[in-house]
């Protein structure tokens, strides 16, 4: 994973699709699947670790927009 819509891509393997219209609070929501997953052992660590690094990422740049 490289990106925001790789992760986006790993949570449609399992059929979550998030679109709120707001980027930002897709970024959190998105943030809280990857967690629900890993938590359910559906993920592996590394993918978790990632997603999560990743995610961090473009929502510290979307704060830093505001």
């Amino acid at each position: 994973m490289k990106s925001a819509f790789d992760v986006q891509q790993l949570l449609k393997n399992f059929g979550i699709f998030i679109y709120i219209g707001d980027r930002l609070a897709d970024l959190e929501l998105m943030e809280a699947e990857v967690r629900e997953l890993y938590g359910s052992k559906l993920i592996t660590s590394e993918q978790f670790q990632q997603a999560l690094l990743i995610l961090r990422s473009e929502i510290t740049k979307e704060k830093n927009k505001k």
